[in-house]
């Protein structure tokens, strides 16, 4: 597939088809990440930010009541001695 690039203000652009999009998981994207491989352009999805939706899990964890501590709450053996 062969498609044009187009002069868009000192830059330059391309329109990318739909199907192209959908087959590369992007079409639902607002942005992209874009590398040069090789020579190549390569377009693929942005990487999710660390820990993106932890909290909202947390929080739906928590509401089910399903927050409670596996193994209770211990201590260790020396830990009455320590001084804080």
């Amino acid at each position: 597939m062969e498609i044009a690039i187009r002069t868009i203000g000192n830059s330059k652009g391309v329109v990318l088809p739909k199907p192209l999009l959908a087959q590369a998981g992007l079409e639902n994207q607002v942005t992209a990440s874009v590398t040069l491989e090789n020579g190549h352009i390569v377009l693929s999805k942005p990487a999710k930010k660390v820990r993106e939706g932890w909290a909202d899990a947390a929080t739906a964890v928590a509401a089910n009541g399903n927050d409670t501590l596996l193994m209770g709450e211990f201590g260790n053996a020396d830990d009455a001695g320590l001084v804080w």
